[in-house]
């Protein structure tokens, strides 16, 4: 994703091609066919060159596959040469880690990857309560994705009094009413996010007074009413209420993942002045992480280092782990040429591929706080071990 989002074209000449999953790949290279047609009018010669090159090679990469994949497929193509005039023609593949439901063909001055970048965004989970007197929905908050689960109605009768019963009466009637269609809501949405394995909170919302009392009752389990983050009030109950409710709640949703962050980051430098089973820095991250040593792998969003081939004009050639802005400095041990890259892989990304086969997790860090930045200025990367190593 990085490299993809770093890439600009010269003008709308990157070819950016989702196929979803069950979908007939003859009839996308088809519809690529069409798309040749109309380019082929594109006045500018070097870009109607540099697109017609995408879509032929993208139509001989699709070749190779005999089906979609069960995913679904992602194809990007485009001249990525940073010299006006010349051509470097490069393809990238593969199938996304969710199922594709979407089909693109676009061509613009960037690739399209904001349906990647749902996929791989953290999903966390949340569950989501609207009520008011006379109606409840509960419902699961999973990444961007809303999931309505349940709707109650409510037995509550208005605030009018009924003819021939004194306003006491008819008040604690209510009152009982209200208890009783309390404990139904939580009962219910209890039972919902009881079985959410990875819930990080509760958000409740609701027009009027109706949300407060049932907070403030504590119906809900025991266990669940520390993960109440906050109330919200919005103007609607069912789909409306909840789209509103998150909407509102984008506050607290920050606030929740940037705790979790700073709690880990802080347990992360405590155990460090500690002498704790913590390690930090590439060379000694990248030891522990070999030999399975780590148990949560902490990756900071800035850590830009990257693993390059190099080849210098006298064809030596070597392969090294250095940040990114130390690229263009690198100098042959052979002859002292310049050199030049060949070939070019985040190490972020294979050292996460590399903890998932030792059953390590892997947390991105984001550096929105000042722990963020501390980690970061640390090297941006480190780790909890499962045990000391010499």
């Amino acid at each position: 994703m990085k490299e993809l989002e770093a890439i600009r074209g010269r003008h709308t000449e990157l070819v950016s091609v989702y196929v979803p999953a069950g979908y007939n790949l003859v009839d996308i290279i088809n519809q690529i066919y069409t798309e040749k047609s109309t380019a082929s009018n594109i006045k500018s010669k070097t870009t109607r060159k540099n697109v017609l090159d995408a879509l032929e090679k993208i139509i001989q990469h699709l070749r190779i596959f005999k089906q979609t994949p069960t995913n679904g497929l992602v194809v990007f193509c485009g001249n990525v040469s940073e010299v006006e005039g010349h051509e470097d023609l490069k393809v990238w593949s593969f199938e996304p880690p969710d199922k594709l439901n979407t089909k693109i063909y676009w061509c613009d001055q960037v690739f399209v990857l904001d349906p990647l970048r749902e996929m791989i965004s953290e999903k966390e989970v949340y569950g989501l309560v609207v009520l008011d007197s006379s109606e409840a929905d509960i419902g699961i908050l999973h990444g961007k994705r809303i999931i309505p689960m349940k709707h109650i109605d409510s037995l509550v009768a208005g605030k009018a009094i009924k003819g021939g019963m004194s306003q006491r009466r008819y008040d604690r009637i209510r009152e009982d009413a209200i208890i009783e269609y309390f404990k139904e809501v939580a009962s219910i949405a209890s039972d919902i996010f009881m079985k959410q394995e990875e819930l990080k909170g509760i958000i409740i919302g609701g027009p009027g007074p109706i949300k407060d009392q049932f907070v403030k009752g504590e119906y809900l389990n025991y266990q669940l009413i520390p993960k109440i983050l906050g109330i919200k009030d919005i103007g609607y109950t069912g789909d409306h209420g909840f789209e509103e409710l998150v909407q509102r709640s984008e506050d607290l949703l920050k606030e929740a993942a940037v705790m979790k962050e700073r709690q880990l980051l802080q347990k992360f430098l405590t155990q460090l002045q500690k002498g704790g089973n913590v390690v930090y820095g590439y060379t000694q991250t990248i030891e522990a992480l070999n030999i399975g040593a780590i148990e949560t792998l902490l990756v900071s969003e800035e850590f830009d280092w990257v693993r390059v081939k190099l080849k210098c004009d006298n064809t030596h050639e070597t392969e090294k782990d250095l940040p990114g802005s130390e690229i263009g400095r690198q100098t042959c041990g052979v002859c002292g040429a310049a050199l030049k890259v060949q070939d070019k892989d985040y190490l972020g990304e294979l050292l996460s591929e590399k903890a998932q086969n030792f059953g390590t997790t892997v947390e991105i860090i984001s550096t929105d706080t000042p722990e963020g930045m501390q980690f970061k200025q640390l090297g941006g990367i480190g780790g909890f071990m499962r045990y000391k190593i010499r």
